[in-house]
């Protein structure tokens, strides 16, 4: 791998060639403001807040396209670069709602974080509001048109990451919008509901039908867990307030999926609270179900196992697993079946 060194912010870094001066950055822990940047998604230089000075360069560049080269100077933070990022930052408030006290992404919002950081208040420019419509169609996504600001993330992790290119820009200028084709309600697009879109949206314009106004990000315990779907891994954040579910949230982190979810993993956890769920054991007695402790139950269990081997044999016993367990858990019943009863009788319901 070529190396090459270059200056940012008086410090002397050396970052892999073809690094761009963000990545550079952020490999060093310089912070830069990006509202449309994803490491996951191709770099589109869109709006502009990543904007640093390069020594040799007229203009400030987006650094998230900007390739860092050997013996480049870069200044991330000086007075002329805050100035064009407060700027970039009032224009885009000035055709923004300004309805954060009642905006659901509040607290986890980009742009509210950078507007603070960046003293800006709306003031300096009065721009025209939208007016659109809310799309409410979609069961689990609730998409407002007036609270985007066209970094089209959303776009591009449907296009690149789910393959399903549902969405895109239309229309020009002030009247541009992102959405599906023919700009037709989310309900009747391809959308399969994946809400990776939701999980990039750097601001209101797309959230989670479900938790809204159910609790602010900071009122949220957030519980790293394992989906319990399919036997794939994925981990995603439990959003837990007052000791209730209520909803998922990825988790970058997650070393199997990232943040990406199907439409059970992020939108199917509404099971957790119903109260047709059976939450403990429960033992037949006199023709009638009844609550039993863990124990009991396992004793139970065991003791009938028991007793159809030694009087029929291990192969009288079969085993029947299921996909919404883990691959580990799956395996562990396999060698339940194998090494503790001593059958291969056991199949999986994913197998038909």
């Amino acid at each position: 791998m070529e190396w090459i060194t270059l200056t940012i912010d008086g410090r002397t870094v050396t970052v892999p060639k073809g690094t761009t001066v963000l990545e550079a950055c952020r490999m060093n822990d310089i912070k830069i403001p990006t509202l449309c940047h994803d490491p996951e998604l191709t770099p589109a230089g869109s709006c502009r807040l990543c904007v640093v000075e390069i020594e040799g360069m007229r203009n400030l560049p987006p650094s998230c396209v900007t390739q860092a080269t050997q013996g480049m100077v870069v200044s991330t933070h000086n007075k002329k670069v805050r100035e064009a990022r407060k700027t970039i930052l009032e224009l885009l408030v000035a055709n923004h709602p300004l309805d954060c006290m009642t905006c659901q992404k509040m607290g986890d919002c980009s742009l509210a974080e950078y507007a603070y950081e960046y003293e800006v208040t709306g003031s300096v420019f009065q721009g025209e509001k939208r007016q659109l419509p809310l799309d409410d169609s979609n069961p689990f996504i609730l998409r407002d048109p007036n609270k985007c600001i066209l970094c089209g993330k959303c776009v591009r992790v449907c296009e690149e990451i789910q393959g399903k290119s549902v969405l895109d820009f239309s229309f020009r200028g002030f009247n541009t919008q992102v959405g599906p084709a023919f700009n037709v309600p989310y309900s009747e697009s391809e959308c399969v509901f994946c809400g990776s879109c939701v999980a990039v949206c750097p601001v209101g314009a797309l959230t989670e039908k479900e938790m809204k106004g159910k609790g602010r990000p900071w009122e949220v315990e957030k519980v790293q867990t394992t989906c319990p779907f399919c036997g794939t891994g994925c981990n995603f954040d439990l959003n837990v307030k007052d000791g209730k579910v209520i909803g998922v949230t990825s988790n970058p982190e997650a070393p199997v999926n990232g943040r990406h979810l199907c439409v059970k993993g992020r939108f199917g956890i509404d099971m957790v609270h119903s109260p047709n769920r059976i939450t403990e054991p429960l033992i037949k007695k006199d023709g009638e179900f009844v609550p039993a402790s863990w124990d009991e139950a396992l004793d139970l269990v065991a003791s009938k196992l028991g007793a159809a081997k030694d009087n029929y044999g291990a192969d009288a016993i079969a085993i029947l697993s299921s996909a919404r367990c883990t691959n580990e858990e799956n395996f562990l019943m396999q060698k339940l079946a194998r090494a503790v009863i001593g059958t291969n009788n056991i199949d999986h319901c994913a197998r038909t």
